[in-house]
């Protein structure tokens, strides 16, 4: 009996490692952004507990399944061949049972959410099983990256007010482009194996030097879009304030990785990142709570 528990303990500490649980601080952010901006200030206690569940289990199902779709490819590849399927850590078995538990999970706080949520679901699930198949045909991969993450301030906005409109659209738009710029600059570090393994990315195509040229360019018409949507939606200074700030630690973290150098690519792509997601947030709700 130990032995099992102790079997079903290693399991799930293993899942979790392999979905990096830690990098929800990415896209859980904009989700509470978008659901600010439906409820014009803070949603209900309910509203944001649903919101979150609907979250992790979103973001759960697609890393689990990114994982699974990619285990062949992982296991030929020196970075990601120490990944727990790769590893036979977990079994396929056991990362199907785990999509099937995670999308559970996104079910229930679906339809604890607006009417509407119940009817679009699928369309926002469908992304994420497309993602990891678009790195076999088109260096467009990072902008799908993108959607998916971007899709979350609009299901939040959904999930409050039951209907669509074009500022979680363009939040959306905005996360989208923030988030292909930095997945582009993790790209860049696998150039040489994945056109070994024939993978499209805007790195293997283009070269990393161009490459990290479309990074400063996705985030140069992300902090437009942010910027538009504050006016759009009259977010006030401080709201404009933390955008100057996100600005500032994008272009340091287009400084960061050049051509030659990769050794502070781990500090551009977790730590920056994380820090933008919460300063976008955080200044949000303070311009919120001030007016």
């Amino acid at each position: 009996m130990e032995s099992g528990q102790a079997t079903v303990l290693s399991k799930t500490a293993t899942i979790f490692r392999m979905i990096k649980f830690e990098h929800s601080v990415f896209a859980l952010p904009f989700a509470y952004m978008g659901a600010m901006l439906a409820a014009g200030g803070l949603p209900t206690f309910w509203q944001v507990f649903w919101i979150t569940v609907a979250m992790v289990g979103a973001r759960s199902l697609a890393m689990g399944l990114n994982r699974l779709i990619d285990r062949k490819i992982d296991i030929r590849n020196p970075r990601t061949k120490n990944r727990a399927l790769p590893k036979k850590l977990l079994s396929e078995k056991d990362v199907v049972i785990f999509n099937l538990i995670s999308l559970a999970v996104f079910l229930i706080a679906v339809y604890s959410l607006a009417p509407l949520c119940r009817w679009l679901w699928p369309f926002f699930v469908l992304p994420f099983v497309i993602y990891p198949y678009t790195k076999r045909f088109t260096w467009l991969c990072h902008l799908f990256l993108g959607i998916c993450l971007g899709l979350a301030p609009v299901g939040a906005w959904i999930a409050i007010t039951n209907t669509i409109s074009f500022e979680p659209i363009l939040l959306g738009f905005a996360v989208c482009f923030w988030v292909a710029g930095f997945d582009i600059i993790y790209a860049c570090q696998d150039v040489e194996i994945d056109r070994e393994q024939k993978l499209y990315s805007i790195p293997t195509i283009f070269g990393v030097k161009k490459a990290l040229r479309a990074t400063g360019i996705f985030h140069v018409l992300s902090v437009g879009l942010f910027l538009f949507l504050g006016i759009l939606t009259n977010l006030g200074p401080i709201y404009f304030g933390g955008l100057m700030i996100v600005s500032l630690l994008l272009l340091r973290e287009n400084r960061l990785v050049s051509p030659n150098d990769f050794s502070k690519l781990n500090t551009a792509f977790f730590t920056m990142n994380g820090v933008i997601s919460v300063i976008m947030l955080v200044f949000t709700l303070m311009g919120f709570m001030v007016e």
